[in-house]
C-alpha cells in the first residue's frame, strides 16, 4: 500500500520472477523494452544470461520479436507491458503476473521490490512531458541538442563522464529493417541517461 513501481521496475521484476509464474517457468529466453525505459530489465537479462532487446517506441517493435519467439515479456515507461500469449499490451494479465509473483513469495510489493533493488541496484528514473508544444519550435530544440551532442562524448556533465551520445537508430534483428531518428540518447558510464525525444501521438502541437 502506498507503494509505487515504475513501469521500468515492473517490466524488470516481471522477468526476475519468471521462474516463480507457472506459465512462464523454464521458458524466458528474452526481454524487450522501448529507448526511453530504464535499464532496469537489462541488469536481470544479464544476470539470467537471456538477450535484451532495446527498441524504439512503439509496440510494432516488439511485435515482430514476439512473432519470432526471440522475447517472452515486453514493456515500455508508458505503463505498457505484454507477453507472448498476444501480440499487444494486457494490463490485466500484468496484474495476474503480479499476483502470481505475491502469492508464490509471500511478500509485499514493498519487500519484493526493495529486495530486488538491492540485489540487482536501483534505476532512478524521471519522465517530464511537455504537450502541445509548437511543432517548429520543438524540432529546433531537438536539432541544436542533437548539433551538440558529437562532443560531449568524454566530457564531464551533469556530475558524469559522457560515454556516448546519439541519435538512436534501431536495427530490427528480425526482418532488418532500420528505423532511425528515435530519440536523442546521452549516456553515461555510470550506466545513467538523458532522452530527448519527439512523440508521434499528440493531438495538437507536438510533445517532447
Amino acid at each position: 500500500r502506498h507503494f509505487f513501481v515504475t513501469p521500468s521496475d515492473s517490466l524488470a521484476l516481471l522477468a526476475a520472477n519468471a521462474e516463480r509464474v507457472p506459465g512462464y517457468r523454464g521458458r524466458l529466453n528474452g526481454v524487450a523494452r522501448s529507448m526511453p525505459t530504464s535499464g532496469a530489465a537489462d541488469k536481470v537479462a544479464e544476470k539470467l544470461g537471456i538477450e535484451c532487446f532495446e527498441t524504439p517506441t512503439g509496440w510494432k517493435f516488439f511485435g515482430n520479436l514476439l512473432d519470432a519467439e526471440r522475447i517472452v515479456l515486453c514493456g515500455e515507461e508508458s505503463f505498457g507491458t505484454g507477453s507472448d500469449h498476444v501480440r499487444e499490451k494486457d494490463g490485466l494479465w500484468a496484474v495476474l503476473y503480479w499476483l502470481n509473483i505475491l502469492a508464490a513469495r509471500k511478500e509485499s510489493v514493498a519487500d519484493i521490490v526493495k529486495a530486488h533493488w538491492k540485489e540487482y541496484g536501483r534505476n532512478y528514473y524521471t519522465r517530464h512531458d511537455y504537450e502541445g508544444i509548437d511543432l517548429d519550435a520543438a524540432k529546433g530544440l531537438m536539432a541544436h541538442v542533437e548539433s551538440q551532442l558529437a562532443g560531449l562524448v568524454g566530457k564531464e556533465l551533469a556530475g558524469g563522464k559522457v560515454s556516448y551520445a546519439d541519435n538512436f537508430s534501431y536495427t530490427d534483428p528480425v526482418d532488418e529493417s532500420v528505423s532511425s531518428n528515435q530519440g536523442l540518447r546521452i549516456g553515461f558510464e555510470d550506466g545513467s541517461r538523458i532522452i530527448y525525444r519527439l512523440s508521434g501521438t499528440g493531438t495538437v502541437g507536438a510533445t517532447l
